[in-house]
Formats: C-alpha cells, structure tokens, sequence
C-alpha cells in the first residue's frame, strides 16, 4: 500500500505541472516537484553533503599475539599499496577536508588520500575503532586470558548478534555507536555542501551506516580494506549512495583485494 501511496502522489504531482502548463496564458511551467524517492536520497537536490567512508589499509599485526599489539598496528607492505591506490581513485575528484581516526592504519591511509589535494587530514579522536577486549590486561593474550572454551562461546554469540557486545571486557555497543553517531554528525554540521573524506575503521563505517539505515546489528557488511562507502547528507536526511566500492583494487598489475 505504501508503494501505492507514493504511485498516487507522483501522479497528482505531474498532472497538476501539465494543466499549468497547459494553461494557455503563456506562463512558464513551474518547476517539476520532486518525487518522494528523490527526496528521500537526496537525488539531485543542491547544497547536499557527501560523505566518503574510507576503511583503512591492511595492518599489519598478529592475531594471536598480545592485546595491547592489537589497537594500532600499522599498515603492512599491501596495506600502503592498497593506500596509494585509494589516494589515487579519489585524486580526480574534488574533496574538500579529509577526516581520520588517530590510529596509524587509518591516519596513514587518510594522509595518502590527503596529499593529493594539498591536504592535511583533520584528526577526530572518536573516530577511532571499537574497544574490543580494551580492559583486558595488554600483556595478555586473548586466548590466554579467556581459554579456548570461553574465547569461542564469545565468536559465535557475535556471528549469531552481530554486536559488540558479545565481547566481554570491551566498549558497549551503545556507547561506541553514540561516539561515532556524535562524531560524524559534528563533521557534517561542520561542511554544509561540501564534499568530506572520513578514514576510518570496519566498525566505525558499520556504526554510522546502521545509524542511517536504522539498523540493530552493530556489524552489516565486512568493509575491504581501503573500500569507499558513501553516504549524502542535508538539513535532517541521510541517504546510502554505495557501499563497499573496490573497484580501484583491481588493477593490470593484480588484485590487491582484502579483508
């Protein structure tokens, strides 16, 4: 029925533009309403901003080794590559400021795309990834510190719920998204029009989306490394315009694919 709806109200619209302009008085057409749809995505509208979520690089750091390793290692040698790669798909387009999370992966990430437009990335300390396991001694390993039961008790209730709270020891669900939601509404209020770069992490691109969309899952979809996810926003509305874009990985050289 709320298809329907929007069929009518389409209709009534375009009729109501073709009498006027059937009017015989010589009067010009007024402009054509926008539909529902177009409204809804922001779908040509002007003074729109353009978010691009850019996950980070591959890092380079070991699953299994101590906690305190795991917050912020760098990028690896295809993580720089994978960098360089994304900097150059965005370099022909304008961007106005880049954004990064102040963890090295993303910053260098954010950097690489920055250069190319004469850029420094602004640093935002709430963009930085989930806690996952932040009040876990650093010296500890996880599995060490939770054992093997326990440790896989903890990944299957996250594949079931999609949420970081299955992880003990870590950032709330709630309080991670809110910090997210908090930070990216502050940069979009902050470039009205403009078109805005965000370097950041798996977690952090998955939050907002599902604040846009309205989403229980803290997890939706395994952003790539270096994807770009892009989002429009003005007045009230947010709109997904894509998710997950790869195609700058694929190259003559091979695919520098991952996740």
């Amino acid at each position: 029925m709320q298809g329907a709806a929007f069929g009518r109200e389409n209709i009534v619209n375009q009729t109501a533009i073709d009498q006027q302009s059937r009017d015989g008085r010589g009067a010009a057409a007024p402009a054509r309403v926008p539909s529902v749809f177009e409204q809804a995505f922001l779908s040509g509208a002007q003074g729109v901003t353009s978010v691009l979520l850019v996950r980070h690089g591959h890092q380079d750091y070991d699953r299994d080794g101590p906690v305190g390793a795991m917050f912020d290692p760098p990028l690896s040698e295809l993580g720089r590559s994978q960098a360089r790669l994304v900097g150059a798909a965005l370099s022909a387009e304008h961007v106005d400021v880049v954004y990064a999370s102040p963890l090295r992966r993303a910053l260098d990430t954010g950097r690489e795309i920055a250069r190319r437009h004469g850029l420094e990335p602004v640093v935002i300390e709430d963009l930085r990834e989930v806690g996952i396991f932040r009040d876990v001694p650093p010296y500890e390993t996880p599995l060490g510190f939770f054992g093997e039961q326990r440790l896989a008790a903890v990944r299957e209730r996250m594949l079931r719920e999609k949420r970081w709270d299955a992880f003990p020891y870590s950032e709330s669900s709630a309080g991670f998204r809110r910090r997210v939601v908090a930070a990216m509404e502050s940069i979009i209020a902050a470039h009205p029009g403009e078109r805005v770069v965000v370097a950041c992490h798996g977690g952090v691109i998955n939050a907002y989306i599902a604040h846009v969309v309205d989403s229980a899952y803290d997890m939706l979809f395994q952003p790539a490394h270096t994807s770009i996810s892009a989002l429009s926003a003005r007045d009230g509305t947010r709109a997904l315009q894509s998710l997950n874009h790869v195609g700058h990985l694929l190259t003559a050289e091979g695919s520098f694919h991952s996740v």
